[in-house]
């Protein structure tokens, strides 16, 4: 007869979705692999970001939207050529992406407001994904991949590791930890 047994202890993370539940323990240098993709997620975007930022040129994604993605005939071809189309959502796009970028690459790099730049992150990740559609390759791509690494940022916590989170949830107000004050900053904190 199988027993169902919880392990509890550190490094031992459990989720349970329903009846559903998974169960891991996590390797001693699994905190030093989050902080590393948590970097190399910043560094990244902070690169990317600046390059529009500071490029000769001002950015615009009407070439790309209206090109690119036509050609690559993924599932949003009309709401991205809407948005190319439309210079009022063009122009929101054309400032979001770099600005966007920048700020989800500097939070991850000071690891402040890390679940909230992770979630930004995976979204635009979400709509390159649509927007680089080739599945010649298979569904999975690079910024398949990239959007998963963002929500294993979110998810493992990932400031609270060399990163300002930590100090930002145990700020007292009230002699309490602003963490504790405030439950829900845990959707935008660690």
């Amino acid at each position: 007869m199988a027993t169902n047994t919880t392990q509890t202890g550190p490094n031992v993370f459990q989720s349970r979705i329903g009846n559903f539940t998974v169960t891991g323990k996590a390797h001693s240098l699994s905190a030093w692999f989050v902080l590393s993709l948590r970097l190399m997620m910043g560094i990244a975007f902070l690169n990317a970001g600046l390059s529009k930022l500071l490029a000769a040129e001002p950015f615009s994604a009407a070439g790309y939207l209206m090109g690119a993605v036509p050609a690559n005939g993924g599932p949003a071809v009309g709401f991205f050529t809407w948005i190319a189309s439309n210079p009022t959502a063009l122009a929101v796009i054309d400032v979001a992406v770099p600005f966007g970028q920048l700020a989800i690459g500097l939070g991850l790099i000071v690891g402040a407001f890390v679940r909230l730049a992770a979630f930004f992150g995976a979204l635009m990740m979400v709509m390159f994904y649509l927007a680089n559609w080739d599945v010649a390759h298979g569904v999975i791509n690079g910024d398949f991949a990239y959007m998963l690494v963002f929500l294993a940022v979110a998810a493992f916590g990932a400031g609270r590791i060399l990163g300002l989170d930590a100090y930002i949830e145990q700020y007292k107000i009230d002699g309490q930890a602003l963490i504790e004050k405030y439950p829900k900053l845990d959707y935008v904190l660690g």
